[in-house]
């Protein structure tokens, strides 16, 4: 799992995908997907108000992410994921569907925590919160709120993969790993190994950081 860690320096600094939007690289359905995930509401509509501090400190454990910048919305993305119902299409046995594994699996962490520390997940320290994810990760724990849904079932096919899925589909982690977007229509051309087209983005390395800025703000 995850550990908490500083940002080191940007691997792409000056490069901001949406600077995309109007050119060759994007096509209109990419541009109607990446506005409506940037339009994704703050207000919880699936989750109440305490469940999604649960999620918001679960998705501080599994994804840190640094001060320098506007966080990625992700229990948002999550809360908006299980309003409209968009399913994975699949399943383990031993789960329910996504909404009421999230709805489960929020009660028993706080269960969990209630019984290990007197308050709910989301009041607890971070070492707190992430030697209980670690529980889960294990499958050691064991509260009846979890009603027979396995706990390390849970963390490694419902809240690892929706966490992870949520922060890297948002444009601001797209910038942090140099990703422009699909491959259509522009596509890429130079294939080989360390070999990047104009409009891809140049990562940073010693002490280019300079150089692959001038190069990362002229990027279309």
């Amino acid at each position: 799992m995850a550990e908490h860690r500083s940002a080191g320096p940007e691997r792409y600094p000056g490069y901001d995908v949406l600077t995309k939007r109007r050119s060759p690289s994007w096509n209109d359905k990419t541009r109607e997907v990446i506005d409506a995930r940037l339009r994704t509401p703050r207000e919880p509509r699936f989750f109440d108000i305490h469940e999604l501090a649960t999620v918001q400190a679960i998705a501080a454990i599994i994804t840190p992410q640094p001060a320098h910048r506007v966080p990625v919305p992700v229990a948002e993305l999550i809360d908006h994921k299980l309003y409209i119902d968009r399913q994975d299409g699949y399943r383990a046995a031993d789960m329910p569907r996504e909404r009421t594994a999230w709805r489960r699996g929020i009660a028993a962490l706080d269960a969990e925590s209630n019984s290990a520390h007197g308050r709910p997940f989301r009041e607890l320290e971070p070492r707190e919160q992430e030697e209980l994810l670690r529980r889960m990760e294990q499958g050691d724990l064991h509260d009846p709120v979890w009603g027979g849904m396995p706990p390390k079932t849970f963390f490694t096919q419902r809240l690892l993969t929706d966490v992870v899925d949520a922060y890297w589909s948002y444009p601001t982690a797209w910038s942090e790993m140099g990703y422009g977007g699909p491959a259509s229509p522009r596509g890429y051309v130079r294939m080989g190994y360390d070999e990047r087209d104009p409009w891809e983005p140049a990562e940073a390395h010693g002490d280019d950081a300079l150089e692959a800025r001038r190069i990362n703000q002229r990027i279309r």
